[in-house]
Parts: C-alpha cells; sequence; structure tokens
C-alpha cells in the first residue's frame, strides 16, 4: 500500500503522524511511504531521518495527498485539504465530527473511508488512541491554567500551589475520566486544592482511593457544580462522551458567580465543549474573556509540546495503521472490532452513532459498509 504523511497545516500544529521508527515499521512490511517534505521538523525529525529508513519524500501536499492510498494525519482535513481527498481513499486521524457539520459533509461528499482515532475502542471501554493525547492535554490544561492565572494575563494574580501562610488555589475539574485523572495529579503535584466531578460513584469510589488528600470528589449535578466553581480560580473542562457532542455542564448565566479573573480551560472543545461559552481558539491566540472569566479552548493542546505528543500518539496509532495497511480497510476492521468502532464515514456514508445523531443525518451499520453492501436509499 502506499501511505501519505502530510504536514499539518492546523494553526500552530506541529505534531506528525509518523515517526521515523514507524515509517520503517511500514517500509519493512512491504509499504511505500510518502512524507511531505519537512513534515517531521515541529517534532525533532528531518527528512534525512525518514529517507534513512526507506520513505520517500514528496515534494508538496498535492503529492503527498496523490501519492497516498491511505492518508496518515493527527488533526482533521481542514478546508484546503477537502479537495485533495478522493474517492476510495482512506484517511486515519482525529476527526471530532460531531462538532463540525461543515467537515463531516465534506467528508461525506468525498467517498473517502475515515476512521477517527478518538472512537477505536477496545471492549474494556478504553480509547486507546485518545488516551495518550488525553494525558498530554490534562496535564497541559493545569499548566496553561496555571500560567493564565497570572495578573499579566488577566488572572487573579493566585499562585496555584500558594505559600506557606497563604492558601492554595482551587481547581475543579468537571469529569474524572483520563483527562480528569491528568489535571488532578498535576494540580495536586502543584499543592493545589482539587475538586473532582463525576457523575459515577464507582469512579468517584476509585478516585477517592488513590488520589492524594487534597483532592476531593464531588458528585456531579448542576448545583454541585454551580457551588464549586463559585470558589474556583481554575475549572478544567474534562467530559467525553466518545464521538458525541459534549454536553453544557456550565452555562453562561453560572459565570455570574465565578471569581472574575479565574480561568477555564475547556479540553472538550474539540467535541463542541462543555462549558456553554466556550468556543475553539489557537496557541497564536489561546485565550478570551466573558463576563470576567477567561476562557482557554486551544482545539489542539497536545500540539503545543509535539516532540512528547507526536511519539505518545504514535506509540499507540502505529499497530493500527500496520493492520489497516497490511490488510486494506475491510478486512482490518473484520478482524479488529475495536478499530471497526473507528469507522465514522465510509462510501459518503454515516458509519458512527454520534456523528449521526449530532445531524440527524441516516446511520449505516458500520458491518454492512465493511461487506461492500450498497448505500441505502
Amino acid at each position: 500500500m502506499k501511505i501519505g504523511v502530510p504536514k499539518e497545516i492546523k494553526t500552530n500544529e506541529n505534531r506528525i503522524a509518523l515517526v521515523p521508527a514507524g515509517a520503517e515499521a511500514l517500509v519493512a512490511a512491504g509499504h511505500q511511504v510518502f512524507v511531505e517534505s519537512g513534515a517531521g521538523e515541529g517534532s525533532g525529525f528531518t527528512d534525512a531521518d525518514y529517507t534513512a529508513v526507506g520513505a520517500q519524500i514528496a515534494p508538496d501536499a498535492d503529492a503527498t495527498w496523490a501519492a497516498g492510498d491511505m492518508i496518515l494525519k493527527v488533526k482533521e482535513p481542514i478546508e484546503p485539504e477537502w479537495k485533495r481527498i478522493r474517492k476510495g481513499q482512506t484517511l486515519f486521524t482525529y476527526f471530532h465530527f460531531a462538532a463540525d457539520e461543515r467537515l463531516t459533509q465534506a467528508h461525506l461528499a468525498s467517498g473517502a473511508t475515515c476512521i477517527a482515532y478518538e472512537t477505536v475502542e477496545l471492549p474494556s471501554r478504553e480509547l486507546p488512541l485518545l488516551t495518550p493525547m488525553s494525558e498530554v492535554a490534562g496535564r497541559m490544561a493545569v499548566q496553561e491554567g496555571a500560567k493564565y492565572l497570572e495578573k499579566l494575563y488577566g488572572g487573579r494574580g493566585v499562585l496555584l500551589g500558594g505559600v506557606p501562610g497563604v492558601p492554595p488555589a482551587k481547581v475543579v475539574i468537571l469529569g474524572g475520566g483520563i483527562v480528569g485523572i491528568n489535571a488532578a495529579k498535576m494540580a495536586a503535584g502543584l499543592g493545589a486544592k482539587v475538586v473532582i466531578l463525576d457523575i459515577s460513584l464507582d469512579r468517584l469510589r476509585y478516585l477517592s482511593d488513590v488520589m492524594p488528600a487534597n483532592v476531593q470528589t464531588v458528585y456531579s449535578n448542576h448545583q454541585n457544580i454551580r457551588e464549586q466553581i463559585a470558589t474556583a480560580d481554575l475549572v478544567v473542562g474534562a467530559v467525553l462522551i466518545p464521538g458525541a457532542k459534549a454536553p453544557k455542564l456550565v452555562r453562561r448565566e453560572d459565570l455570574k458567580y465565578m471569581r472574575p479573573g479565574a480561568v477555564i480551560v475547556d479540553v472538550a472543545v474539540d467535541q463542541g465543549g462543555c462549558i456553554e461559552t466556550i468556543k475553539p481558539t489557537t496557541h497564536e491566540n489561546p485565550t478570551y474573556t466573558v463576563d470576567g472569566i477567561i476562557h482557554y479552548g486551544v482545539a489542539n493542546m497536545p500540539g503545543g509540546v509535539p516532540r512528547t505528543s507526536t511519539l505518545a500518539l504514535t506509540n499507540a496509532t502505529l499497530p493500527y495503521a500496520l493492520q489497516l495497511a497490511n490488510k486494506g480497510w475491510r478486512r482490518a476492521l473484520r478482524e479488529n472490532p475495536a478499530l471497526l468502532k473507528g469507522l465514522n464515514v465510509a462510501d459518503g456514508r454515516v458509519t458512527y452513532a454520534g456523528v449521526a445523531e449530532a445531524f440527524g443525518l441516516e446511520m449505516t451499520d458500520p458491518n454492512e459498509a465493511i461487506a461492500g453492501e450498497p448505500a441505502l436509499v
């Protein structure tokens, strides 16, 4: 199979979907790998690193997309890339379709097969290709939140861990999943007072057992959320419903209860966000203020630490990329139920429930899609 690895063009996105070690593995398996010139530089990999293991360097994006039967990316193709997608091509990347109808319609119209990292799901319900980036984003949420709490950036002027004689900041985390637990570890390690809210009592019991004494757990409902954010310095949105829009847990009217200069970091912004007032931002312009509350909504947070993020992501994605390359997407999905759950769009049809529900579209059973059955009428 011919595999294309284009350079990411989303603002300040410096990750790459394949490291030289991965290219070497694909070449060793008999495939041709085409990496766009300069695509790895943001993560510290040169064109020479790729050619040394047998990959070929494509001169530009057009050549890379044209060469690939399968395209490996990190972020969803943005509008300038849509014209390069062709019918029958397989795209393997993060998509987050449910948050963007135009993106969804463009990929339906393309006739490409779209397999989303974020919905590949193991029988244990673990999301193995989302987990590494959720770990990075959870840790970064606290790091970035601590920065924007500084008065220089309009924040409350509070040090997260406090000092002897001065109480620490309070960090409220909405969601006790991978993002939430990593955010809690970071915030607790810095000495902050941390509160995690979740709707799963089993999860809250687990977190109570494993977290240090400066982390408290609270059952998540609107009254409890409003009560906790009223005294929060930093709020981290860490809610995920795989492949679907995030629920709005903090409403616009709730902001009036918060302290001026408090910071919200919504890691769920890729899926529409769990804060009603959040909107996607970039590393270049990461924050804006609503009702005196600083909002941080960078939609590709791990792109800010591309070396770490690229290595963490590709450690997880390469085994699946090899399966797709070695077997073709239909056979690979038939033989791997976890990978089948990653199928979101195929042959102009939606094959993932969360995406269909988000936009009122008809859904095709993914098993029908991998069997090559005709489209619904």
